[in-house]
């Protein structure tokens, strides 16, 4: 049976469902908001909405940028620079975590040994540094504000939209920890921020979306199944990783339909 905090929420849960997904994956400032013990788990379908938050954020920075007459290379870097202030680079933390855990673990206890370390290691820093150079390297190459705008409400909107399902269809690797502690997420929890994401891709044109689509299931099904592999299950980290993968993939699906 499903907990009433499980429950599809009502028109008040959802806005504080999309609030409670403001407060956890952005750094953006908002009043006290009593969440009436809502789980991060049952409220995981709107991650995709703070995604769209900071995706305008950053096209509103690279807008600033290029009507100021710099160029486009140094808007790009200011914009991407705004959506790492946005979520306090959370989600390239995990990444980072994940590169160095998997890359320099031998067992799975040593994997998340070293995925829970706050130090950088040499594969999380190539792995960060890679993900920054993709993605500046894509927005810098379009045309406009405009383009960078749909780019970006995708990328930002649909890999978020991958959390649920992600989270859904793996168990926790530890019985501690961010995604231990946010709980298991209903497949109808997860359905509804795939489909948000899946909207959100619509900004990249039908052909894009579909593209885009086939892309982001080719990489969550092979991510799912390294998680399995590696540690057998999920964490915060990977889901931070999935995100930074979904971001990358969607940005150079982008590049090709929007260039």
């Amino acid at each position: 049976m499903l907990k009433l905090k499980d429950m599809p929420p009502s028109p008040r849960q959802a806005l504080d469902d999309i609030a409670l997904c403001f407060v956890f994956f952005t750094r953006l400032p908002l009043p006290v908001v009593d969440f009436r013990d809502r789980s991060l788990a049952a409220a995981i379908w709107a991650a995709p909405v703070a995604g769209l938050a900071v995706a305008l954020i950053g096209a509103l920075v690279y807008a600033i940028g290029t009507w100021l007459g710099l160029a486009s290379g140094l808007a790009a870097a200011l914009a991407l620079a705004a959506t790492l202030l946005a979520t306090g680079c959370m989600h390239e933390d995990g990444f980072s975590d994940v590169a160095d855990g998997f890359g320099g673990g031998r067992t799975r206890e040593k994997k998340l040994e070293i995925m829970r370390d706050s130090r950088i290691g040499a594969y999380g820093a190539c792995a960060l540094a890679l993900s920054l150079l993709v993605r500046w390297s894509v927005l810098s190459e379009f045309a406009g504000p405009a383009h960078v705008f749909w780019a970006l409400i995708a990328a930002h909107a649909a890999s978020r939209g991958l959390f649920g399902a992600f989270m859904h269809l793996l168990p926790a690797a530890r019985s501690d920890g961010l995604s231990a502690d946010a709980g298991p997420v209903s497949a109808e929890t997860a359905i509804a921020g795939a489909v948000l994401g899946a909207v959100a891709l619509l900004t990249l044109g039908f052909g894009g979306a579909v593209a885009a689509l086939i892309l982001l299931g080719l990489l969550f099904a092979a991510f799912r199944m390294l998680c399995l592999s590696q540690i057998g299950g999920q964490t915060g980290d990977t889901v931070g990783a999935l995100q930074q993968f979904g971001e990358i993939a969607i940005l150079l699906v982008a590049s090709v339909c929007l260039s």
